[in-house]
């Protein structure tokens, strides 16, 4: 915070659990592998369309393969996330990068969501509801025991924070 009152966007300084990296290839895996699948199948089935099922199901595996190995990686290496006791700040994206910054004066609501992958992996995802026509600041991957002192910190944060959020 500058002594003008405004909240400076600048990098956040923590990483995600490294646990996010299996997470998200097994959620691109699960996006990847049904369609291929059902070419396949359909190849083995269907002998004279073999060629014509196989092509499109080589054409969505080798790209999407490889997208489910070294996105995450990539994602891993670009995400970032900080609280200070001022706001929330949240960098993600990889070929357009968002920086994201939510003043404490700004949070109404703080969740913390655990879908069964992220459970099966000890993650969770806080998201911090605010005051702002862009959506809710997402921080995703956080180890769950994490994720719940941050909703809990940033609960006692926003609480002694003046303003009303709107």
């Amino acid at each position: 915070m500058t002594g003008t009152g405004t909240v400076r966007l600048r990098p956040p300084n923590n990483r995600l659990d490294p646990r996010v990296v299996r997470w998200w290839q097994i959620q691109w895996l699960a996006l990847v592998l049904p369609p291929v699948l059902v070419l396949v199948l359909l190849a083995v089935l269907i002998e004279p369309a073999r060629f014509w099922l196989l092509m499109p199901a080589a054409l969505i595996a080798v790209p999407g393969l490889a997208a489910a190995l070294f996105l995450p990686l990539w994602w891993y290496r670009v995400h970032r996330w900080e609280v200070t006791d001022t706001a929330v700040y949240v960098l993600t994206g990889f070929f357009w990068r968002e920086w994201r910054v939510a003043p404490m004066s700004r949070v109404q609501t703080v969740d913390t969501v655990r879908g069964p992958l992220q459970q099966l992996f000890g993650l969770a995802t806080v998201v911090v509801t605010t005051a702002s026509a862009k959506g809710a600041v997402k921080i995703e991957g956080l180890d769950h025991e994490e994720a719940a002192a941050l909703a809990e910190r940033l609960t006692e944060v926003t609480g002694a924070t003046p303003g009303d959020a709107t």
